[in-house]
């Protein structure tokens, strides 16, 4: 919208390497506080206290204590929502402008009710919203009571019904989960200068390309899924989804070339592209009586490999990647 009423506006690109860098380094602070830590998405994250010594029975105090740690070392500022459950915590943060709130336990139902039914994950879905947009009804409040006669409630809602009610009275049952790590490679580029070149937009594929081959031969793996995605000036995105059988430079370099020609279906200059590769299974080469493409690839790629190793993987690049990033 923004773009549409100013023609000068420039999106820039998200780096996600960056924020995921940032996001750990907060987690690795949280983590001093209490060892059960749940990220939400890359800007926020659920912490249980449950157990933990408060000094002086303070939870606000704590809470104060967790903001300036993380100020002083990563030099983020940051609000916080303190409440019996992740819902209610998360609305906190959502609507209330203070740094730190606490909703007391059983203060939650008269903490709700005056806020819009859109802070609650149920009454977002269509058909819910509909219904609520039909019965006028638009505070919290007035969900509570609805939520009352319950035989009514359950034929206006039906299978929603209960989590509806659950939601309006700030139920919430939903553990803090920490993560689960998840393994992948992940490689991108911000562009030298905007293009829509395609000449210049391939080889940047390539060289990105490049970079998660050489990573997959260290490991022996091959990809079950690679995503390629690309970010345009004008702050859209496209991505394409392949899989890597071969680990060797030419073979990883098509198939992420294919995928590119595939996603950019605009004529809209590119600012950034990314590659993403998980779900790895092992890779193992069979010798082969004949001679065939796939080992002279291969081949090659550890040739290059092997100065790479030595050197630094940027030591070796194509002559078109060269003259299109430097």
């Amino acid at each position: 919208m923004l773009k549409r009423k100013k023609q000068t506006v420039q999106f820039l690109p998200y780096n996600r390497a960056l924020y995921q860098r940032v996001s750990k380094y907060t987690y690795d602070t949280l983590s001093a506080f209490t060892p059960v830590i749940e990220p939400s998405g890359m800007n926020g994250f659920y912490m249980d206290m449950k157990g933990m010594p408060l000094p002086s029975g303070d939870i606000k105090g704590l809470g104060l204590s967790v903001l300036k740690k993380v100020e002083s070392r990563i030099s983020l500022l940051s609000v916080m929502g303190i409440g019996s459950n992740k819902l209610i915590s998360r609305i906190i943060t959502s609507v209330v402008p203070d740094i730190i709130h606490e909703v007391s336990p059983g203060a939650e139902d008269s903490f709700l009710a005056p806020l819009n039914f859109d802070v609650l994950p149920t009454a977002r879905l269509k058909s819910v919203h509909k219904i609520l947009y039909f019965l006028l009804i638009d505070r919290i409040g007035q969900l509570q009571k609805l939520s009352q006669y319950t035989e009514d409630f359950r034929t206006l809602f039906g299978i929603y019904s209960i989590q509806l009610a659950n939601e309006a009275a700030g139920r919430d049952t939903s553990l803090v989960r920490p993560p689960i790590l998840k393994d992948r490679l992940l490689e991108q580029t911000i562009l030298p200068k905007n293009t829509n070149d395609e000449s210049i937009l391939l080889s940047a594929v390539q060289d990105l390309a490049e970079k998660i081959a050489f990573q997959l031969r260290k490991r022996r793996r091959v990809a079950k899924k690679i995503k390629l995605e690309i970010h345009y000036i004008d702050g859209f995105s496209s991505h394409r989804i392949g899989c890597i059988n071969y680990p060797d430079d030419i073979s990883v370099s098509k198939e992420c070339k294919k995928l590119f020609l595939r996603a950019n279906n605009r004529r809209i200059s590119i600012r950034s592209i990314l590659l993403e590769a998980v779900q790895f299974r092992p890779y193992t080469e069979q010798e082969n009586l004949f001679y065939i493409p796939e080992s002279r690839d291969m081949e090659i790629s550890r040739a290059v490999e092997t100065i790479r190793r030595k050197h630094g993987i940027g030591i070796i690049k194509k002559a078109n990647v060269l003259d299109a990033l430097g």
